[in-house]
């Protein structure tokens, strides 16, 4: 299961059912469960925490420190579920002191080639990372987001459930619920209809969702005037409320417009 070729550091925890390819590097203070895959030339440095039956494939670097100058050697983790699909090249940093010291990666992620997940990320489950896509740090993905090749995503930018962003976005707000973005720099494209329909939102929930992103892009509203004809919308339509939650209570740096 492990390759004589392989380097394994006396201090790390590895499951019986790990497989490790060759010429890969795990150091002290890594743990991985139960079936995960690690192919060949991958380094994972720790503290880091894999769940189960991961699939890492070659020359991934996972666990480096933060690429951040403040850091000084504090023992800051990454966290990554289960059943996600780490392809060649990915790179995923610890966290910070200054970001609550966490970088950590939900399950059943899908994650292609060269992308790059900075140090303090937050990332859900059921999400997709097309080649190239990057976050700095501070970054949070909620679940069933799909992020389009060299996508890049400015620190502290949250983006919301279900969410799109077209290949080569360049993201410098918050990305709302729903919501298609592309281009540099990214504006909103309507709502990721094609993806709900994919995930089982019925038609009538659609259009209510529609209604509710043209109260928010269409309407000339401000934030607060939006959020009460949100509400309204909300009694019909329980969904909506994930559009009220992010507005009032998780969007910092505004949204894209």
């Amino acid at each position: 299961m492990i390759h004589p070729q392989a380097i394994i550091d006396p201090k790390a925890e590895l499951d019986s059912s790990v497989q490790v390819g060759p010429f890969s590097v795990i150091e002290a203070n890594v743990q991985i469960d139960a079936g995960t895959e690690i192919g060949s030339h991958v380094v994972i440095k720790g503290p880091t925490r894999i769940g189960k039956n991961n699939r890492i494939s070659q020359f991934a670097s996972l666990g480096e420190n933060p690429q951040d100058k403040k850091y000084a050697g504090e023992p800051t983790l990454l966290e990554i579920g289960d059943d996600n699909e780490i392809r060649e090249y990915c790179t995923m940093n610890r966290g910070t002191e200054q970001g609550g010291g966490i970088t950590s990666i939900g399950n059943d992620n899908w994650i292609m080639a060269y992308t790059h997940f900075a140090h303090d990320c937050r990332v859900g489950n059921h999400t997709i990372f097309a080649n190239g896509a990057s976050l700095a740090g501070h970054v949070q993905i909620d679940d069933y987001v799909i992020l389009g090749g060299f996508s890049l995503v400015h620190q502290f930018c949250s983006m919301g459930i279900y969410s799109f962003s077209g290949a080569g976005s360049v993201i410098f707000k918050d990305v709302p619920p729903y919501v298609t973005v592309w281009g540099n720099r990214a504006e909103a494209y309507g709502l990721n209809k094609e993806g709900l329909k994919r995930n089982g939102f019925s038609s009538e929930i659609i259009r209510n969702l529609y209604q509710a992103y043209k109260i928010i892009y269409k309407q000339g509203f401000t934030v607060e005037e939006a959020l009460i004809e949100l509400t309204k919308l909300a009694e019909t339509c329980s969904e909506v409320n994930r559009f009220i939650e992010f507005l009032d209570k998780r969007s910092a740096r505004g949204i894209v417009r």
